[in-house]
């Protein structure tokens, strides 16, 4: 059995594998079905059936676990996660393992389809630096993401010198994963 970190490079190279053999397409069905409908039920059931308090005894024991360096932030309307270090993107990082073009979007390839399943729409931005922020409300809220600092304060990961790197993907929000409009 490999360690959790030693999983991170094979995961990645997985990645690149799957893309080679069919695409980006192959790359996004198994995130879909490999770990939103099969590695993740767990996760799947409890924001199914608690929401944000589900988003809550899901992440934050596997942040923690993991290694994750983040701030949460909770409203009665919106569960924000602000990354400011990625545990297995900063494996792959410390140790110039870099095989798929984005490893960061795998997050969102398996959270996109939960949150949708489950009644939410997710505003997201990565800086593939192991940096990123999602805001998750409900598919109904149309309130637009928030602005730098205005909902997490000092801790949004966007007021960090060097947020934004040249490789910074803009995304709007999206109840369809594959559904990516890139804005400036």
């Amino acid at each position: 059995m490999i360690g959790c970190y030693d999983f991170c490079g094979h995961y990645e190279w997985t990645f690149e594998w799957l893309s080679q053999l069919g695409g980006h397409t192959l790359v996004r069905a198994y995130w879909d079905e490999a770990v939103h409908q099969d590695s993740q039920t767990h996760a799947s059931k409890l924001i199914r059936e608690k929401g944000f308090e589900g988003m809550k005894e899901y992440w934050g024991p596997t942040l923690a676990d993991e290694g994750a360096v983040y701030e949460r932030t909770v409203t009665d309307d919106v569960f924000r996660i602000d990354m400011h270090e990625c545990p297995s993107k900063g494996f792959l990082l410390r140790n110039g393992l870099e095989q798929y073009r984005d490893y960061c979007d795998h997050c969102m390839g398996w959270i996109g389809p939960l949150m949708k399943d489950a009644g939410f729409v997710i505003d997201h931005e990565h800086n593939h630096c192991g940096q990123c922020w999602w805001e998750i409300r409900r598919k109904d809220d149309a309130t637009p993401a928030s602005a730098a600092g205005e909902l997490s304060g000092a801790s949004d990961v966007r007021l960090r010198p060097g947020w934004q790197s040249p490789h910074t993907d803009h995304y709007e929000r999206s109840t369809d994963p594959d559904d990516k409009t890139v804005v400036s």
